[in-house]
């Protein structure tokens, strides 16, 4: 009898331990989630996550408060050994996260010889690109890290880098013919990205065989610029892009009333407009789709982990619904940015309705050095409505 009771609890364990997934198997099926880049750690931020249901958050942890120079790095100039004070409070977030049944992808904002911009006195730091040591110093970083991290149930990705852009640091500003050929001189060099993200995978692997990996491309994850990705022999790889739309067109203090969607976006720059349609919109993510279909890289390893559109401008609603009407048909995964930002900018923050702006208590509470978040006149309105939709469980 003890023998059977024996077996029994064997053979369960056994089926148990075969029927969990692993981490890859998340990303099996399509995932909608929302970026989180706050400068503080607030809890109440993950149960309103869970009450809006977000399947995971992208956390971008830079602008948290930091015992040293740079959030977990410690020192950008010279990495050495994670930051113990930081690296607690990102596992307090990670484990606010798991308690509200919010799954995470990590991403990085600075790495070694790559401060972030707007910590590094509005300049972009190209080190990173220019000089191989600190290739192998953010290598390091994300051994460490991963090493740390790999078994926390809330983590189901590692974003190692987000927006790289050693284009821009050599000159460039589109996936242009003078860019074709600068590609082509630049192979296994420090501004070979994709080098680079071969590298990281590698680094990552020796310490974490499980937890995916989410690599962003050229041109700041520009989807036009994925015919320049290269893939990485992992089958727990996902490929990233970002914003398809014109910046000038979604960013209020560039747009400044002058373009909207559908019916007025720029052809260039400061060009003429044109009326675009939610297919025109898609072939500007043509290049991910011959990305995927060159490479055969299958739906669910593609990921718009950022796209947004400010929603004091002009056809907010109408780019928002598109994109992810688009995202929804190829079963792509994505992500909005963001929900709930902490601070100042609110434009993103697509619970305030498009024309709110905040009141003089806001604004006093600012000044005082007091809690603002209180004060943000979050509603219903229907912009946030496209988005909410999407969360409801079926």
């Amino acid at each position: 009898m003890i023998f059977r009771i024996l077996l029994s609890v064997a053979f369960l364990s056994a089926s148990s331990a075969i029927a969990d997934p692993t981490k890859i198997d998340f990303w099996n099926t399509q995932r909608k989630g929302a970026n989180q880049q706050n400068a503080q750690h607030r809890p109440e931020w993950y149960v309103a996550a869970r009450e809006l249901g977000l399947d995971y958050v992208r956390i971008l942890p830079d602008a948290l408060p930091a015992e040293g120079r740079d959030f977990l790095i410690g020192n950008a100039d010279n990495f050495e050994t994670i930051n113990e004070t930081d690296l607690s409070l990102l596992i307090k977030a990670l484990d606010e996260a798991e308690r509200n049944r919010i799954k995470v992808v990590l991403t990085m904002v600075s790495l070694p010889g790559a401060r972030w911009k707007q910590l590094n006195n509005d300049r972009d730091d190209a080190r990173l690109w220019k000089d191989k040591k600190y290739h192998l110093q953010a290598f390091e970083f994300w051994r460490q890290l991963a090493a740390r991290l790999k078994t926390h149930p809330a983590i189901v990705a590692y974003n190692p880098l987000n927006e790289p852009h050693p284009d821009k640091a050599f000159g460039f500003d589109a996936p242009d013919e003078k860019f074709a050929q600068w590609f082509k001189r630049i192979q296994n060099t420090p501004a070979d990205l994709n080098q680079f993200n071969r590298e990281m995978v590698k680094a990552i692997r020796s310490v974490d065989p499980d937890t995916p990996i989410i690599l962003d491309g050229w041109f700041y994850a520009s989807p036009r610029a994925f015919e320049y990705n290269r893939p990485v022999d992992d089958d727990k790889v996902l490929y990233a892009f970002h914003n398809p739309g014109p910046w000038q067109m979604v960013t209020y203090r560039v747009n400044q009333g002058r373009y909207a969607y559908p019916d007025r976006v720029p052809k260039s720059w400061n060009g003429p407009t044109e009326s675009w349609t939610i297919d025109r919109l898609a072939q500007q993510m043509h290049a991910v789709q011959q990305f995927s279909e060159q490479y055969n890289i299958p739906a669910h390893r593609i990921i718009a982990s950022e796209f947004w559109y400010d929603r004091r401008l002009e056809g907010a609603a109408a780019y928002m619904a598109d994109l992810i009407e688009i995202y929804n048909q190829r079963n792509w995964h994505w992500a909005f940015y963001a929900f709930r930002g902490t601070g100042t900018w609110t434009g993103l923050d697509y619970e305030i309705p498009p024309g709110q702006k905040m009141g003089w208590r806001y604004w006093q509470a600012i000044e005082q050095g007091k809690d603002p978040e209180p004060l943000k006149p979050r509603g219903p309105n229907p912009l946030w409505e496209i988005l909410q939709r999407q969360f409801e469980r079926k």
